[in-house]
This record gives structure tokens, C-alpha cells and sequence, in this order.
């Protein structure tokens, strides 16, 4: 097994090379994480970004975030002008995409709703600004985009395509404005939608939704009069977030209709692979040799088929991914021993610096501790043998409630198969947010941890 282990002796900042030789030719590689608030996750899956995209020539990066919020940050790292409306403005005017954008912080300034600390935090910042730096040595059209692949953003997403209308067709614009306005008498909170349509106390948006997508994506022709690359980028913008509103609305309906939790999980999965299918195919029509990177949990981009979730019919974005571009897709996922974490005790709760209990017996994380001192990369290709089949696996997500770890945090799996490597990190600290946030002391937490667990 020892051929299996590489250390990782500069800990998240280490040489990746043998991971990136494990990776070879894939085009798609998925990046995880068992928390969300992890410092040396967002550090380590930022430096393999990095190796990936010099040497080996990946060009974007798709995250498990909302689609115009991460958009946001694509204007910046790739040099386009900040607003849709100067840029079509100035793509007229022969505007070549070099000069004028939003500044790396203002870039993450959409990132509002909980969980800000998942994006708006110092170790992005700094990948974004990397990657900036990096787009100003290439042409336009070769730059590495930074994109969202989640949908949650029903709001803002129906105003980014009325926004991307009025620059082109205003009847157009208005059109779309009013169909859209079907969902302003439920507010801000599209839940507030799903229940009242389902419930029959308001008639449903879906029809609104559907036809403004299929009018958009039918008058690609039209919208696409302008040449160049910002145009295209533009219209793959409105398309995608026409395509999201489509799919918040039928999800939020979900929620209220679905017998079963796996229902929802399912459909916001397969949303995700066919938003990272949709920026394939539009690095190939770019003429490009289409290679993506994915950030996204462990829960999302290890295989499910290898976890207990598939008895309950669950899929996800790695089996998804693996099942649509076989050996050109590989799974690195991420583990931690101990250490803190950034998280809130409830939904929309505060930002908390929490400490992480030592994971249970019985654990991959714990196997890992055992198995060799410090921090490694485990080549599960390799050889895996000795590794057990089905054993606990730690997901901490937003919220991380060691009151209840067990039951709260842990699921069986085949980490053999749910993976094609594993990068552990023994002892890990809290991600940076750029908010200010609480911290849970040590003796507070055991004050409230249960005894003998």
C-alpha cells in the first residue's frame, strides 16, 4: 500500500504532481470536500486548480454555487467589464475584453445568502485574483472561466435574462419581464412559491418559465448578431440562468410535492450535470479541448452508488459525471481527522468557528489517522485492497451539530469506489470568511458534546 501513499509534507500548498499524473487525460475532474468550511480544502483544491490549468490546459472552473453570482466573478478573472449593458455597449464599439472590471473583493460581493462564508472567504479571493493575473497573459477567448452550477437562484437568475434582453430586443425584455412577474407576489422566498402553487392556492409559474427558456435558446440566431467571443459568453449567461429558472421553479415545487427527500436531491444533482454538460459543449464549440474542474462536497461528487444512499434511490453528480464521460472523468475526494471548521448550528444561523471532533471508530477518517502520520494523497486506483468496504464516512456540511455527530454527519460507504483518490489532511482549521464570525471555544463545545461518545 505504500505505493498508494505520497505526503504531502508542505501540507495544502504541496507539488500535486503525482495527483496529476493519477488524473492523466481526464477532461473532467471533481474536486471534494467533507466540509464546507474547510481551510486546507479550499487551499489544496485551489493549488491543484492551479497545476491543473498550467499543465495540463483546464479551462474552467464550475463550483457548487449559483449560477449569477459565480458569473460575477467570471467577468472579473477573465477582464470583461462588469456590467452586461456597458459590455454589449462596448462590444459595438470593437471593445476587445482587455481593460475595466469590478476589483476581486467587489467580485464576491452577490454572495449574500447563507452560507456566505462557501464563497465570499479569503481563500477564493486569492484563487480569484491568481486567476485574473494568469487570464492577463491570454487571449479573450482563451481565458479560464469561473462558473456556478447549483439552483437556487430563482430570483436573481429571471432578472439576469431581463437584464441580457434589454441590451439586445426590448419587446423582447418587456415580454420576459412580465412572465417573470408571476413570481413577484410571493416575495424573495421562492419556498413561499413552491407552497402556494402546490398547495392550489395560486396558479403556478411553470408554463411562464418553460416558454421564456424555449424563446430564448430559439432565437440564439438573433441574439448571437453581434460577433465575438463576449457576445457568446453573454448569450451562454442568459441561457443558462433562463435554464435555471426553469428548473428553481419546478424544484421549489418539488419540495412540497415529493414524497421523498431523495426526489429533490436528485433533480438538483442532475441540474448540475447538465450545467456542467452545457459548459462542455461550450468550450467545444469555442473550438476548445473542453477540460473542467469541479468543486463541489464529497456528498455531491464521490459516486453514490458506493455510499448506503443508493438503497434510498439516491444519484449524484459524481455517478452522473462518471456515467456520461467514463474514463475522462476522475474523483479526488477530501478528508480531515480533527480541528475546526466554519459552520452555523442551524439554517441561516451565524457564521461559527466550531471545533471538530476527533472522528469515530470505525471511520475512514480515523483509518486514515491510524494509517500514516500527517497529510497524504491516497491512489485508490492503485491499490485499495487493504481498505475496508463499507465503513463511516464524516459529512459536515453548512450546519455541524457534534451533539448529534453519529447520526448527524456519518453514512456508510465504499471509499474505493466511491473515489479515485483521497487526499487526507490529519488536522485541519476553520476557512476564512470575509465576515466576521463567532467562535465555539473547546469548553463550551464539551460542555454540550455527550459523554462517552
Amino acid at each position: 500500500m505504500d505505493n498508494s501513499i505520497i505526503k504531502l509534507e508542505k501540507g495544502p500548498s504541496s507539488d500535486f504532481s503525482s495527483l496529476l499524473n493519477q488524473i492523466g487525460d481526464a477532461k473532467i475532474v471533481l474536486l471534494g470536500e467533507s466540509t464546507h468550511g474547510t481551510h486546507e480544502f479550499y487551499k489544496a483544491r485551489a493549488e491543484i486548480s492551479k497545476q491543473l490549468i498550467q499543465q495540463k490546459g483546464f479551462n474552467a472552473i464550475a463550483v457548487e454555487a449559483d449560477w449569477p453570482s459565480a458569473y460575477k466573478i467570471n467577468k472579473f478573472v477573465k477582464g470583461f467589464i462588469h456590467s452586461t449593458r456597458d459590455a454589449r455597449s462596448r462590444l459595438r464599439q470593437g471593445f476587445d475584453g482587455q481593460a475595466g472590471c469590478a476589483d476581486s473583493k467587489e467580485s464576491l460581493s452577490d454572495f449574500k445568502r447563507f452560507p456566505t462564508w462557501m464563497w465570499a472567504n479569503k481563500e477564493i479571493l486569492e484563487l480569484i485574483n491568481w486567476m485574473y493575473k494568469y487570464n492577463q497573459k491570454l487571449n479573450l477567448e482563451d481565458r479560464v472561466g469561473f462558473y456556478g452550477l447549483d439552483l437556487y437562484s430563482l430570483h436573481e437568475s429571471a432578472y439576469e435574462v431581463i437584464e441580457y434582453l434589454k441590451t439586445i430586443n426590448k419587446v423582447d425584455a418587456q415580454i420576459a419581464k412580465e412572465r417573470y412577474a408571476c413570481f413577484d407576489k410571493f416575495g424573495d422566498d421562492p419556498q413561499k412559491y413552491g407552497y402556494f402553487a402546490t398547495q392550489q392556492i395560486s396558479p403556478s409559474c411553470q408554463k411562464q418559465s418553460v416558454d421564456q427558456a424555449k424563446d430564448l435558446i430559439a432565437k440564439k440566431i438573433e441574439y448571437l448578431k453581434a460577433d465575438g467571443f463576449i457576445a457568446k459568453e453573454e448569450f451562454l449567461c442568459a441561457k443558462q440562468n433562463a435554464f435555471l429558472v426553469k428548473n428553481a421553479e419546478e424544484y421549489y415545487r418539488l419540495i412540497f410535492t415529493s414524497s421523498s427527500y431523495s426526489d429533490t436531491w436528485n433533480f438538483r444533482d442532475t441540474h448540475m450535470l447538465k450545467t456542467l454538460r452545457s459548459l462542455y459543449e461550450h468550450q467545444k464549440h469555442l473550438k476548445k479541448n473542453a477540460k473542467i474542474i469541479v468543486w463541489a462536497h464529497n456528498s455531491h461528487v464521490g459516486d453514490a452508488r458506493a455510499t448506503e444512499f443508493k438503497k434510498f434511490g439516491q444519484i449524484n453528480l459524481g455517478q452522473l459525471a462518471r456515467e456520461t464521460f467514463g474514463k475522462d472523468s476522475f474523483i479526488v475526494g477530501f478528508t480531515t481527522y480533527k480541528g475546526t471548521v466554519c459552520a452555523a448550528s442551524d439554517w441561516g444561523g451565524v457564521t461559527e468557528k466550531k471545533i471538530v471532533r476527533p472522528a469515530l471508530p470505525n471511520s475512514v477518517e480515523e483509518y486514515f489517522h491510524k494509517l500514516i502520520p500527517g497529510n497524504f494523497v491516497f491512489n485508490l486506483k492503485r491499490d485499495s485492497k487493504d481498505l475496508p468496504q463499507n465503513i463511516l464516512e464524516r459529512a459536515i456540511g453548512v450546519i455541524y451539530l457534534p451533539q448529534t455527530e453519529r447520526s448527524s454527519h456519518y453514512f456508510y460507504a465504499n471509499v474505493a469506489e466511491q473515489f479515485d483518490a483521497v487526499i487526507h489532511f490529519d488536522e485541519t482549521t476553520a476557512v476564512e470568511p470575509l465576515e466576521k464570525i463567532s467562535v465555539i471555544e473547546e469548553d463550551e463545545l464539551q460542555d454540550t458534546f455527550p459523554s462517552g461518545f
